[in-house]
């Protein structure tokens, strides 16, 4: 069973008054509807675009990185830094295991992958997600009005308030925004929910993308575009100093670098600038310490006796890098291998373990994961998910000032947050 979806058409202003009206059709957005539905309450949910879930839809690659598994709340939060302990009450109520068990329920099987990361089962995509968190919507009569948007909200009193849009006037006792960020605006994300937020007396802590690709300054990224690099290690420093380190799969770009650990530590990399110039460095063979690299060189070069050294290095690194590498060590690549010196190697086995690159700023928001920002913390009751400025508005998801690394944690806070919401609203609304 699918949910009856309007275009807004339906402008008779008895049948657009209910007891929840949800902003968003995301993540956060879809369950919170569900869930107040579940709990009996009449449902509206309001999607500007004309689809349901599109940023859900191209996550993983279109697989869709659920979850992250880790059912220790106190864990799963250390990564938020100090605002993660805000989720901790939600947690309680709809952590990992709720959320899995949810997800089991309406037909996603759960698959735990690399790095703790839990993804649908064999065959399953982000469109099988999609379609669960649907027919949850669909259980609890939710009635879905897409390309439909919101202009304003007005609070008339605790127990009415009022939603205008381009296809009429919506009331209701609960509203719950559940608008994302300002990540990917192509599906929709463009930072409405953090206007209406600040309309309505909140405060907004300033937004920075997050989860995003580095523009470097080397030029030379340019000539790598496309090469992915996996198990290899980049570290970030300032001032003499690591902040912080990550090993896994990076890619490189015509602006700079992209890929996995490149976008996760794309926030302290934001933050470090902010201070002045840093540096990262990647090691393009984490699992060899100096000296095991040369007597690797040393055994690679004895096996292609009369090639030149750019030649005799391809069975230690991709062609494409190859040249790179010599120039970023003032190695000459025509250098016939009987010849290389120990203090070339030395200048190698330097670079492959520590090739610099100089980060000049994030992308953007286009380009971004998530959002860093959004509605301050302060003003949202952490049990559930209420303001605490304005009886019967909630907020869920991308659009809390609470985000953290890729892997599946982010999604987690939606489904949480959104599943509490929806609960909360309702309860409200039917009091």
């Amino acid at each position: 069973m699918v949910p009856r979806e309007s275009k807004g058409e339906d402008r008779s202003m008895g049948s657009n008054v209910f007891d929840v009206i949800v902003i968003g059709g995301g993540p956060a957005g879809m369950i919170a509807a569900g869930a107040a539905g579940a709990k009996g309450a009449s449902v509206a949910l309001l999607e500007k675009g004309d689809t349901l879930g599109v940023k859900l839809s191209i996550t993983g690659k279109g697989r869709c990185n659920l979850a992250h598994m880790e059912e220790d709340p106190l864990k799963l939060v250390e990564p938020f830094g100090k605002n993660g302990r805000f989720i901790l009450s939600a947690l309680s109520r709809f952590g990992v295991k709720e959320t899995l068990g949810f997800f089991e329920k309406r037909g996603i099987e759960i698959t735990v992958e690399r790095g703790s990361r839990v993804f649908p089962g064999p065959g399953q995509r982000s469109e099988d997600v999609i379609q669960a968190l649907r027919d949850f919507m669909a259980d609890g009569g939710v009635k879905i009005f897409t390309s439909t948007q919101v202009k304003s909200i007005s609070v008339r009193d605790e127990s009415e308030k009022e939603v205008l849009t381009d296809s009429g006037l919506f009331k209701a006792s609960s509203v719950i925004i559940a608008t994302g960020g300002l990540s990917y605006p192509e599906t929709g994300s463009t930072g409405d929910g953090y206007r209406w937020a600040r309309e309505t007396g909140h405060s907004i802590v300033p937004t920075k993308p997050a989860i995003c690709p580095i523009r470097t300054k080397e030029s030379w990224c340019k000539t790598l575009q496309g090469l992915t690099l996996k198990n290899v290690e980049l570290s970030l420093w300032q001032g003499g100093k690591e902040l912080a380190r990550r090993f896994g799969e990076m890619l490189f770009t015509h602006f700079g670098v992209s890929g996995p650990i490149v976008m996760d530590m794309a926030a302290e990399v934001d933050k470090a600038l902010e201070k002045g110039p840093a540096t990262m460095f990647l090691d393009l063979k984490p699992a060899l310490d100096r000296a095991k690299l040369d007597n690797r060189i040393l055994r690679d070069l004895k096996e292609h006796p009369r090639e030149i050294l750019k030649n005799g290095l391809k069975d230690l690194l991709p062609r494409a890098i190859i040249p790179v590498v010599l120039e970023v060590a003032g190695v000459d690549g025509s250098t016939k291998v009987d010849e290389v010196t120990k203090d070339q190697r030395a200048s190698l086995v330097e670079v492959l373990k520590a090739m610099p690159l100089t980060p000049v700023d994030l992308l953007g928001y286009r380009w971004a994961v998530v959002t860093k920002g959004g509605v301050s913390l302060k003003d949202v009751n952490p049990k559930t998910m209420e303001s605490k400025r304005v009886p019967g508005l909630f907020f869920a998801g991308e659009v809390l000032d609470l985000n953290g690394p890729t892997g599946g944690y982010n999604l987690q806070i939606c489904w949480s947050s959104g599943f509490i919401s929806g609960e909360e609203a309702a309860d409200r609304a039917m009091l």
